[in-house]
């Protein structure tokens, strides 16, 4: 290790080899054998909280599962029915996902509770979130879990149905919840001091600027859409040129279109999916979705940039004949970072031997843009070499971990530090 560069603690590099085995051990519980799948409501999902459980209560916490299927645990603190921070992240994955996203920073909040209940109570009581849907993957919306402990639930989600035509409403019900109980998951916002979230950058940035750690700024404002181009399907062989409605050409050159309006105006806009019917070599396509994700710094922007691709899309579509129609599934305001627990994200990092803690922009979302809406945040992020994610080579070193649960630890005295001086 070089001279004067960041060094952990001796717990936190113990701490940091039991988080990536629990790492490991998670990646098994899989819908699949050969990748890591687990999504919401799913058996998957019930045997990950199981066995997270144990280990929260191992590390003497006291846990249950809220009323849409989160997993809790908490650590009192010095007065009962005080207040109450919250640290967290998810246990959900993508399809083919790697084992750090999510899971890190919820394995990273057992240790760290762990570790400074060890040392007496604080002023505040120290909880412990694993959210049950941060990825969507199942019914397609994000954010779910979170939304239910903020207190946004929104009752049209019910009818949300998976690739199998499950509805949420019945996921809910053969999963062994109530969704007529599902309020009762959200947290009283006036006893919240805040939340914290460790995760793995997603992105290159950290890695570039040669630092384990980073102070997360603000996180990306978000639309998803779906979108229908409705051709007309004929014969491959006998339909010239101009007689065509390709469905999919159009797709095609909107999904182009996304990507060059973006990368001008210096936004992010993915086509993640396509889908083409009626599906034959030769037929030429009469209807195509696929979807859009656009995120940006700030919501104004990405409105605007949204308001160029439909502009895109209408000419296209009238060029070729065929009617593009995105229809809205998920919007998702920025979430600025709170100046103070910053701050104490920022002391905690320093406290590693960083002395220039640096400071991104999440372009990725988090289960902090839905605590956002009823309580402080801050996030702590994690260098993650070559910035990917959402994929199996996502990594995360234990040396980095180590580093991330100091910082961690520091961060929560910083916070319970600067709460007592203002009393």
């Amino acid at each position: 290790m070089a001279p004067g560069a960041p060094t952990a603690s001796a717990r936190a590099i113990a701490d940091a080899a039991t988080i990536v085995r629990w790492c490991d051990t998670l990646a098994g519980i899989s819908q699949d054998d050969a990748r890591t799948t687990r999504v919401y409501l799913s058996p998957e999902h019930a045997r990950v909280n199981a066995v997270v459980a144990e280990w929260m209560q191992d590390a003497g916490l006291r846990t249950w599962q809220d009323a849409a299927g989160n997993l809790h645990g908490i650590v009192d603190g010095a007065t009962p029915d005080g207040p109450v921070l919250l640290l967290g992240s998810h246990l959900d994955t993508v399809v083919d996902a790697g084992r750090y996203d999510g899971v890190v920073g919820v394995l990273m909040a057992i240790r760290t509770v762990a570790r400074l209940a060890a040392s007496g109570p604080l002023p505040f009581a120290l909880q412990v979130i694993a959210f049950s849907d941060e990825e969507g993957t199942r019914f397609g919306k994000a954010l779910l879990g979170s939304s239910a402990v903020a207190g946004v639930w929104d009752d049209a989600w019910w009818d949300l149905e998976d690739g199998d035509g499950t509805t949420l409403r019945q996921a809910f019900a053969d999963f062994g919840l109530d969704p007529a109980r599902v309020g009762e998951a959200a947290l009283p916002p006036e006893r919240l001091v805040g939340y914290l979230e460790a995760h793995i950058e997603q992105g290159p940035y950290l890695e570039q600027a040669g630092q384990a750690l980073g102070v997360v700024t603000s996180i990306a404002s978000a639309r998803r859409f779906s979108v229908e181009a409705v051709g007309e399907a004929r014969h491959a062989g006998g339909t010239p040129y101009e007689r065509r409605h390709d469905a999919l050409l159009a797709a095609a050159e909107a999904a182009l279109a996304v990507e060059r309006i973006c990368r001008a105006e210096q936004h992010v806009g993915t086509v993640g999916t396509m889908s083409v019917e009626p599906g034959a070599v030769n037929v030429v396509p009469g209807l195509a979705r696929f979807n859009v994700d656009l995120r940006g710094e700030f919501d104004e922007g990405r409105d605007r940039v949204w308001e160029s691709i439909t502009a895109a899309f209408d000419e296209i579509g009238t060029r070729r004949g065929v009617t593009v129609s995105p229809t809205e599934v998920h919007r998702a305001p920025a979430v600025f970072c709170a100046p103070a627990l910053m701050d104490a994200v920022r002391a905690g990092i320093a406290a590693t031997g960083e002395s220039a803690p640096a400071e991104l922009f999440s372009r990725a979302g988090h289960d902090a843009m839905s605590l956002g809406l009823v309580t402080d945040v801050a996030m702590l992020f994690l260098r993650n070499p070559d910035g990917i994610s959402h994929h199996p080579d996502e990594f995360v070193s234990e040396d980095d971990v180590a580093l991330g649960l100091d910082a961690l630890a520091v961060a929560v005295e910083r916070i319970a530090d600067d709460r007592a001086e203002t009393r």
